[in-house]
């Protein structure tokens, strides 16, 4: 009888070490998991520079930008925006999917109701191009260009745009 209960007092300990590691893990770790730089932590501390001098990833950046976490977003689909463009002989289709990117904070009941504003806004854009020329242009510039014309119409109509970005998921030409 003294084998069993022997056995049985290493199986709880076993548990109860196991357990505390786990738990200690997840105290530890929480606020790394939380703020999204767990990967930050273990990046080596950034190299000094002299006076006037910048490092490479402070001239990507921009000198006037401070350095700082990245933020967080929430992300909105707007699917299937389908614009009918004129081409040489015959009529083209153009489908997208764009992603409106906005803040973490952002209300999503406001994204979903800049629903219709965003697929009219970009029709009225899209379709007013040629096929040629809008097969023509590369993704970052149909975003930046989708982009730059939903933020005007939306101060045109002066309605607070509840996005920073508009982003490309998707795209079909016929």
């Amino acid at each position: 009888m003294a084998v069993p209960r022997v056995i049985l007092i290493m199986l709880v300990l076993n548990m109860v070490v196991v357990l505390g590691g786990v738990v200690t893990n997840y105290l530890l770790l929480k606020p790394l998991l939380h703020s999204g730089t767990a990967m930050a932590s273990s990046a080596p501390a950034p190299a000094t520079t002299a006076p006037g001098e910048e490092t490479a990833a402070q001239a990507l950046a921009g000198s006037s930008e401070e350095p700082g976490e990245p933020g967080e977003f929430t992300f909105f689909p707007v699917q299937k925006v389908i614009v009918s463009l004129r081409g040489g002989e015959r009529e083209h289709y153009f489908v997208l999917d764009l992603v409106l990117q906005a803040d973490a904070d952002a209300e999503p009941k406001k994204l979903e109701q800049a629903d219709p504003m965003v697929r009219s806004s970009a029709v009225a854009y899209l379709s007013a191009l040629k096929f040629e020329e809008l097969r023509g242009l590369t993704i970052p510039a149909l975003q930046s260009q989708l982009e730059t014309a939903l933020l005007a119409d939306f101060a045109n109509r002066k309605v607070v745009a509840p996005f920073q970005h508009v982003l490309v998921s998707k795209m079909l030409v016929q």
